[in-house]
């Protein structure tokens, strides 16, 4: 029985969609199923030419709390899709999801009791990423929604700058029509801009814990069908996200905010320049000289405190990008987050030691790539800083590799001659250490091989599902270090079949490059055959049963 309409609903949840008729149903269910009904729900199509227009008439036949609204052509955004529907919009309160993601069923009611406990302009909660290849789950920004709290202005917590989402927030009407604040059209990024003034404009909000947001990411999507923020490729969508924090700039200086350029240059250097950061490895020469071209003129202008708050290794990378030593920022930002040291050390007169082969030229790149105060030369040993490399990988006719692997010690924290040195992984609980020796090649510089063999280790008897990047093992004076090994961006995957001795059930083994940032080297199992039905028996007497069928199918 469909619900009647109420004539004031307390909320309405805006639903854009564009050429996605077969999500479009399970967002708006996710609306329909909510704890508070007494809401309307206006799907907003950008001018579909799929299947789009007649799935939305159908889900508005089905429940009169459902309008269809549909642009008269396609406007390109997320913007346009939403202004309209909320010129229409008869609730106090708004809401807005797109049409790929859902809303957990008491995302509405949450986010209506804090306005109702006290007067805010808006009311946010967590929201829950779901990986739609793995089906992993985190939050995004988990310290920032950690706890209930209301706060007075941005100022009370500058680091939301962070929390640019619009979907994540339940809006007072009053406070968008006072302020006139609606989504920018006509560019990319709009959410970054629109949260900026609505939390500058904000007196009061509430902020809630409870997860408000099931936002699905396809990290790998095909370029046609990838998200605006899944194109980072695309020297297009870095100009697109230069070009919106200009306008958050203007914004400030406008509205009396400058106080906070700080903290939001801060943000798009951890944020949004982080991530083309990560992806410089897999770019050509030409792609980085345009890309030094587009984004050099807007760092110049950011506040100098913003780059002081940020870990060495990213400010190195800028730095590289800055100076335009384009091989050398592809180098720096691989394995960024990983700790992994730079090929070479270079030390000046003074006895200060900076990133690569040679002292900087200006004293800007002289402060940035310096690197005297991580102590490259005396930190322990567990903690120093290697550059594990693979540079060749020759396939075996059954699952295992021949790697061949150069591992560069730039503070020469290693002792002269050959290394004992080991490659390590653990499936499962199961550890598997492979030793082998690394030979001189020239100071700071060690070449080996090493047969990685996923056969040889030992799995769970009900198997194993799941990603492993090995490691390089190292040890000295009694201590080991362990470090992360990284692959060549391209070498071909090999998948074998796997039929464990040990009574695990067979696998699928791959060993690829991860294919990202960082680019570490990855092996991938997967249990096939029947006896993966068995996975999920935990009892140790089921366990038992297990290992005799896998046994007996063999």
């Amino acid at each position: 029985m469909s619900t009647p309409q109420p004539p004031f609903p307390d909320v309405t949840v805006t639903v854009i969609v564009h050429n996605d008729a077969g999500r479009l149903p399970r967002a708006v269910e996710s609306v329909r199923r909510q704890t508070h009904r007494d809401l309307e729900i206006v799907i907003s199509d950008d001018h579909s030419t799929d299947d789009t227009p007649r799935v939305a008439r159908a889900l508005a036949a089905a429940d009169p709390r459902i309008r269809y609204l549909r642009l008269p052509e396609n406007s390109g955004g997320c913007s346009a899709p939403r202004n309209r529907a909320l010129e229409t919009a008869r609730a106090p309160h708004l809401m807005f999801l797109d049409s790929d993601d859902e809303l957990p069923p008491e995302a509405v009611a949450s986010l209506l009791a804090a306005h109702r406990e006290r007067d805010i302009d808006f009311a946010m909660g967590a929201v829950r990423r779901i990986r739609v290849d793995t089906g992993r789950r985190s939050t995004w920004m988990p310290h920032l929604v950690a706890e209930r709290r209301t706060l007075e202005g941005i100022g009370d917590d500058p680091r939301l700058f962070f929390e640019h989402l619009a979907t994540s927030k339940m809006y007072a009407r009053a406070f968008l029509d006072r302020h006139g604040l609606r989504f920018p059209e006509g560019i990319h990024y709009e959410d970054q801009l629109f949260s900026a003034r609505a939390y500058c404009l904000a007196k009061r909000f509430t902020i809630v814990p409870e997860p408000v947001y099931h936002w699905y990411i396809a990290p790998y999507a095909v370029s046609g069908t990838a998200s605006i923020s899944n194109q980072r490729h695309l020297l297009t969508n870095v100009a697109d996200r230069i070009h919106v924090q200009r306008l958050i700039d203007t914004f400030l200086v406008e509205s009396g905010h400058e106080s906070l350029r700080e903290d939001k240059d801060h943000k798009f250097l951890k944020h949004d320049f982080r991530m083309y950061a990560g992806d410089l490895p897999y770019r050509d020469d030409e792609w980085l000289s345009a890309f030094a071209d587009l984004v050099n003129p807007y760092l110049e202008t950011l506040a100098p405190g913003a780059y002081a708050r940020l870990p060495r290794s990213e400010r190195v990378v800028l730095q590289l990008i800055r100076d335009r030593r384009l091989s050398d920022a592809r180098l720096a930002a691989r394995g960024l987050g990983h700790s992994v040291a730079p090929r070479r050390l270079t030390t000046d007169t003074d006895g200060r030691t900076y990133w690569g082969d040679r002292v900087p030229e200006s004293i800007e790149a002289r402060r940035e790539l310096d690197l005297t105060d991580l102590e490259p030369d005396t930190r322990p040993f567990s903690l120093a800083q290697f550059r594990h490399e693979i540079t060749e990988v020759v396939h075996g006719p059954g699952p295992y590799a021949d790697l061949t692997v150069r591992t560069y010690d730039p503070a020469l924290r290693l002792p002269v001659g050959p290394q004992r040195a080991s490659l390590v992984i653990s499936p499962g609980r199961r550890r598997l250490t492979v030793p082998f020796r690394l030979s001189p090649v020239r100071p700071g510089v060690f070449e080996g091989r090493v047969r990685l063999d996923p056969a040889a280790a030992r799995l769970p008897l009900s198997g194993f599902a799941g990603v492993r990047h090995p490691l390089v093992g190292l040890t000295c004076g009694g201590q080991s270090n362990r470090s992360i090994l990284l692959a060549p961006l391209d070498f071909p995957p090999r998948t074998a079949r796997v039929p464990y001795r040990s009574g695990a059930t067979p696998h699928r083994v791959t060993i690829e490059p991860e294919g990202h940032a960082p680019g570490r080297l990855q092996v991938r199992w997967t249990p096939v055959g029947l006896t993966t039905t068995l996975r999920p028996l935990a009892t140790p007497r089921l366990r038992r049963a297990a290992r005799l069928v896998t046994s007996a199918l063999r």
